[in-house]
């Protein structure tokens, strides 16, 4: 994953995946600032390289990072 910040209000998340496909994630840091830095933090650790997102609804959420698949 990497993140390019496209102005000071929005950041885009470049997801790759295992198939080759990758999707674009934008991330609004006016409505959630610190998530949003969060967020971009890990990646930038690579906490998310290998995690499956599980609930993908284009336009609106994507839901995942759980790394011990379990819920927790």
């Amino acid at each position: 994953m990497e993140f390019f910040r496209t102005d000071k209000a929005t950041s885009l998340i470049k997801i790759d995946m295992e198939n080759g496909d990758s999707m674009i994630a934008e991330l609004d840091d006016t409505a959630a600032p610190l998530t949003c830095a969060n967020f971009r933090e890990l990646v930038g650790e690579g906490f998310f390289n290998g995690l499956i997102f599980h609930r993908v609804i284009p336009g609106f959420v994507i839901q995942g990072g759980d790394p011990l698949g379990n819920g927790t």
